[in-house]
């Protein structure tokens, strides 16, 4: 079923998403939060990858109340949305939740009600999603009015963030992306990843569309040590080394979005 990409909303609902799992999406997603908080906008975040959530391990958070919580009435939307860490607010999910592995129909008007409600009340909104092209995945990146996709310069990486971005333009009309290259081992490595996945759409995908898929780096990261270390502690980066480049590299990220 095809679905059309919203208009873009006022409080900006971004989906930071990937092809494949462990590219740092959720690192990405809160660092990202913090540098928006920073510049003085507020900013939730909120965990859409419903069955397998990992924003609270990397926040250190410890929620007595979910998005299962709010889905199932045991608990009101404002009780839910929590302060994080950083100046931000989160809205965090389950994990092992066996019955958002798939999107029924109760689920999708569930989280379509709990965005819309959300919406007014920030600045920007952050879908952290699970990766790849599930039916979930797909859903929850419908609601955005924005994609922001997350890549390593990783071979596999670079395959799956393809295949994600072929099947948004297909079946959601999407034709801007944005790309947040992570882990670069050198200077310009971003603009190179950005070229060559602009190159195998522009053979492969856009000769089939009415119009042309365009992707805009919005930044890299660079492969930083002091990641690993502020992920092990379960802390945010821009909390704990602010200096770092990486830090230095998302707060430049931020800056760029809010142009």
């Amino acid at each position: 079923m095809t679905a059309a990409a919203p208009e873009r909303n006022s409080s900006r609902i971004m989906a930071v998403t990937s092809g494949k799992g462990g590219v740092g999406k959720t690192f990405v997603a809160a660092n990202l939060a913090a540098a928006l908080a920073r510049a003085g906008r507020k900013v939730l975040v909120l965990d859409a990858d419903l069955g397998l959530a990992n924003l609270d391990v990397v926040l250190n958070l410890f929620p007595k109340i979910t998005l299962h919580d709010v889905f199932t009435g045991k608990s009101t939307l404002p009780n839910a949305i929590l302060p994080a860490p950083g100046g931000f607010w989160v809205l965090l999910a389950g994990s092992g939740m066996v019955e958002y592995s798939r999107m029924t129909p109760e689920v999708r008007d569930q989280l379509q009600g709990v965005i819309k409600e959300v919406e007014p009340r920030f600045d920007h909104v952050l879908l952290d999603t699970g990766a790849g092209i599930s039916d979930v995945v797909l859903y929850t990146v419908s609601l955005a009015g924005e994609v922001l996709v997350v890549v390593t310069p990783e071979p596999t990486s670079l395959t799956d963030a393809y295949a994600t971005i072929k099947v948004l333009a297909q079946t959601q009309g999407r034709r801007q992306f944005r790309l947040l290259v992570n882990q670069t081992r050198k200077l310009g490595e971003g603009r190179a990843v950005r070229q060559q996945l602009q190159q195998v759409v522009d053979r492969y995908v856009n000769p089939n569309l009415d119009s042309a898929v365009r992707l805009e780096l919005l930044g890299e990261i660079p492969a930083d040590a002091a990641v690993r270390e502020a992920v092990q502690r379960r802390q945010l980066l821009l909390e704990t080394l602010p200096g770092a480049p990486a830090a230095l590299a998302m707060t430049a990220v931020a800056s760029r979005l809010l142009e």
